[in-house]
């Protein structure tokens, strides 16, 4: 396929017309009526409020056909698509509008509101409603474009802001040359066909919940069925009645559908394996699907690489279980030490990415584009090993690994322990400051409801399971941890509230 990315559906649309995309909410949308929605939304946004080349056009709502059909309108038009995280408060998003600085920005009806509201006084942005941006043809046939602009590979087309685990969200670009090279490390990890059926039930303004099989699936031309937001019961009744065979899911929402009454009871014959990743997954959850013979494979990335870099295949799922895979078809891979030097299979490094799928920029920001780049390939900030076999394991952040007594301490080693512990339900481990040891690390729990077990009782569990100096040396309770939309813990908050004496601990 060739031009820019709105020609994957005009070439499904022309070889396949009456292949259904998308599936939302009882109504279906062929490709033949999805081309000509792309293309009707292209021609409104450039001939009516002057959409050009690099205009932003950014999107406030949840998930609906509509974010599809906006970002591949935007590629028609060389535009960039800017989707927003509708859980932020409105003085976050404020922000984001003031970096990006977009045209229009178009809402779903629920946050029609909070849309006027947000270019209130803003110059040259003006709050659409989605349903006129992008509205169904009343005969179903393709409305041909009336302007002469075109999108190409080379141009940028997606800006998505970080989830700001460390702070004050970042701008990422990604190019439609991205976008595409992105869709095909999906084709190579999923064994994508046209036949496939994918379940989207993970936000939209994510690239996870976008581009691991969303955008590829539109690239393949599977059919998607999309959910407006997560809902449990309800994804567990679109995986019995509706028969999807690829679903992803974060570690908080595979924890939400097995906590479902109905978990046990639901057919989940139809699902050729479920994706996940954004963190370090417990095995249990991992578990907790093949025993009902349901592969479960890991993806690894970040919205700086699309996010697809590298994963584990079907047929990965079962003999490396907890590994972020291999490298992507189309992604190099590098672990390095502290001098830039790669190590050998066991040792721990910072793992550095490079290839096509990785973003162009840090919008507005040309000193941190240029710090990630420094080398020659991204320094993603993450630790991680690759054993004799090639499977990768994400040992943790490199801002996250604690240093006691000069040595370090990786979180993930200490939580893998937690999470086998009868009670508690979630743990995170952090580094709390020490006059003596510089740094210890602190197990932050959330326990069942009902549940008897002690502080001592948790610290006890480490005993001959890992060095001592490894050990947590005391443990913090909570009620639940802080996540941000993808189930990432926000490890930075919980160090914060160490620091000021908001989490009590209990010390041995």
């Amino acid at each position: 396929m060739t031009g820019d990315l709105s020609s994957w559906i005009g070439q499904h649309a022309a070889n396949s017309p009456d292949r259904i995309a998308i599936r939302f909410e009882g109504n279906e949308i062929s490709y033949r009526a999805l081309h000509a929605r792309v293309l009707g939304c292209a021609n409104y946004l450039h001939n009516v409020h002057g959409i050009d080349p690099g205009d932003r056009v950014a999107y406030l709502g949840f998930n609906t056909p509509e974010c599809v059909i906006l970002l591949f309108a935007c590629a028609k038009l060389g535009a960039i698509y800017l989707p927003l995280n509708w859980r932020l408060a409105l003085p976050e998003l404020d922000y984001v509008l003031g970096h990006a600085t977009p045209k229009v920005l178009i809402a779903d009806s629920l946050h029609q509101e909070a849309a006027v509201r947000l270019v209130a006084g803003r110059s040259g942005c003006t709050s659409l409603d989605c349903t006129r941006v992008a509205p169904v043809p009343k005969d179903g046939g393709v409305v041909l474009p009336e302007s002469n602009i075109e999108g190409s590979l080379d141009a940028p087309i997606l800006l998505v802001y970080t989830s700001g685990t460390t702070g004050q969200p970042k701008g990422v670009l990604l190019t439609q040359n991205a976008l595409l090279v992105n869709a095909l490390n999906s084709v190579d990890m999923h064994e994508l066909t046209p036949a496939d059926h994918i379940l989207t039930v993970l936000p939209m303004f994510h690239v996870g919940g976008l581009n691991i099989h969303t955008t590829p699936g539109i690239y393949i031309g599977a059919t998607i069925t999309i959910h407006q937001r997560f809902d449990p019961a309800e994804t567990l009744l679109a995986i019995e009645k509706e028969r999807p065979n690829l679903l992803v899911l974060v570690p908080a929402t595979i924890a939400a559908l097995i906590q479902q009454p109905d978990w046990q009871a639901t057919d989940l014959s139809s699902l050729r394996m479920v994706t996940t990743g954004s963190s370090i997954v417990p095995h249990s959850l991992i578990e907790t699907w093949h025993d009902r013979g349901i592969p479960v494979i890991q993806v690894y990335g970040s919205t700086e690489t699309g996010p697809v870099a590298l994963y584990q295949r079907r047929e990965d799922a079962m003999i490396s279980v907890g590994s972020a895979g291999q490298g992507a078809l189309h992604t190099e891979l590098r672990i390095v030490d502290d001098g830039g030097h790669d190590v050998r299979p066991g040792a721990s490094g910072e793992l550095l990415l490079r290839g096509s799928n990785l973003f162009q920029q840090y919008w507005g920001d040309r000193n941190a584009s240029r710090d990630a780049f420094a080398v020659g390939w991204f320094r993603t900030g993450d630790i991680g090993y690759r054993d004799t076999r090639g499977y990768v394991f994400i040992n943790d952040r490199k801002t996250d690994v604690v240093i006691s007594g000069g040595e370090n301490i990786y979180p993930a080693e200490l939580e893998r322990i937690l999470d086998g512990i009868d009670g508690i339900i979630e743990a995170a481990v952090v580094g709390a400051a020490d006059d003596h040891w510089s740094e210890i690390p602190v197990a932050i729990v959330v326990i069942d409801e009902g549940a008897k077990i002690t502080a001592q009782e948790i610290l006890s569990a480490f005993k001959g399971r890992l060095a001592r100096f490894k050990h947590p040396k005391a443990v913090g309770f909570l009620s639940a941890l802080p996540r941000n939309v993808m189930g990432k813990v926000l490890k930075h908050e919980l160090r914060r509230a160490l620091g000021d004496g908001s989490i009590p601990l209990i010390q041995r």
